[in-house]
């Protein structure tokens, strides 16, 4: 007997209304958004990865250097 009462009560649960989630998806103002390629997108570097990688190189240099002056 117990064995059905679990998912008798989860079904039960499961057909319960939510005004709040309905609402909520009527809400939703505007049209849905465009969905464009991902690869186009992926292809073109940042604009400041070319600085922050110089940067980056500068900084590991000055690391190197400073370990390799550590006795």
């Amino acid at each position: 007997m117990p064995r059905l009462v679990i998912p008798a009560l989860l079904l039960l649960a499961a057909c319960a209304q939510f005004p709040e989630v309905d609402a909520a998806s009527r809400a939703v103002a505007g049209p849905a958004p465009a969905l464009v390629p991902l690869g186009p997108l992926l292809a073109v570097p940042p604009p400041q990865a070319a600085a922050r990688g110089a940067a980056l190189s500068a900084r590991a240099a000055a690391l190197q250097a400073r370990a390799a002056a550590a006795p």
